[in-house]
C-alpha cells in the first residue's frame, strides 16, 4: 500500500556520531526539516529531508556511528494527509500483458481479519511498460529488503490500483463484508492482489 508518489531514502552526508534524533518514525515531515544531528571532527551537521511526507523507517540512532552515505531513513512522499491510498502490485513481466486498465482486484491485508472483514476493492488504474529493475523498486518503496523480494524472480512490471472510495466506512474504502475495519489502514502495509482476468483465474501475487 503507499500514497503512489513513491519513497526516498535520506543517507548520510558525512560520518560521524548520531547526537540527536528530532522526528519520530510514522510521523509525518516537511520538506527540508531537520531529522538526524551528528557530529563530526568539524562540527555538527543537520540532515534534512528532502521532500515532504511520512517517515516510514528511522535507521539513524542516537549514539550510533554512521559513515558518509550510509541509510538514515526512509521517507514516503505525501503531499496532502488525505491522499488517497493506491496498491502497486509486482508482476512476472510476461503475466502484464493479460492485465488490462479498469480490471477489477480484490486485496487481502495482511492486518485486517479475511474472515471478518472481507478483502478491499479496487480496479487497475495503469500497467508498467517496462520492467521493474532491483534498484528502482529500492527507490520507490524506499526499503533494499522490498526491492531484493520483488525482484528476486526477475525483472516484474508494476501495476498501480486505485481503492474503491466509500464514505460509510472508517478506512474510507470500499471492503467485501461489512464495512471494513475499525481503523485506518496504513501506507506501506503489505497485501495480496487477486486480480480479475476476463475468462482466465485470478492472479495473485504479493505488494507492499
Amino acid at each position: 500500500m503507499t500514497h503512489a508518489q513513491g519513497s526516498y531514502v535520506l543517507q548520510s552526508p558525512v560520518s560521524g556520531q548520531v547526537t540527536e534524533v528530532m522526528a519520530d518514525e510514522g510521523a509525518r515531515v516537511a520538506a527540508n526539516a531537520p531529522l538526524v544531528k551528528v557530529r563530526t571532527a568539524q562540527g555538527s551537521t543537520v540532515v534534512r529531508t528532502i521532500a515532504a511526507g511520512r517517515l516510514t523507517a528511522l535507521v539513524a540512532t542516537i549514539g550510533s556511528v554512521v559513515t558518509t552515505g550510509a541509510d538514515m531513513a526512509a521517507v514516503e512522499r505525501v503531499e496532502q494527509a488525505d491522499d488517497p491510498l493506491m496498491a502497486v502490485l509486482y508482476l512476472p513481466a510476461d503475466s502484464a500483458s493479460t492485465v488490462h486498465v479498469g480490471a477489477t482486484v480484490d486485496l487481502t491485508v495482511q492486518s485486517v481479519p479475511t474472515q471478518q472483514y472481507g478483502v478491499l476493492r479496487g480496479r487497475v488504474k495503469a500497467v508498467g511498460r517496462t520492467a521493474q529493475t532491483r534498484q528502482r523498486i529500492t527507490g520507490f518503496l524506499g526499503s533494499s529488503q522490498l526491492g531484493e523480494q520483488f525482484s528476486k524472480g526477475g525483472q516484474p512490471v508494476a501495476v498501480l490500483v486505485r481503492l474503491n472510495a466509500s464514505l460509510g466506512t472508517k478506512s474510507g474504502y470500499s471492503w467485501s463484508a461489512s464495512k471494513g475495519p475499525a481503523y485506518a489502514v496504513e501506507s506501506m502495509t503489505p497485501v495480496t492482489g487477486s486480480i480479475r482476468l476476463a475468462e482466465q483465474h485470478p492472479i495473485d501475487w504479493l505488494l507492499p
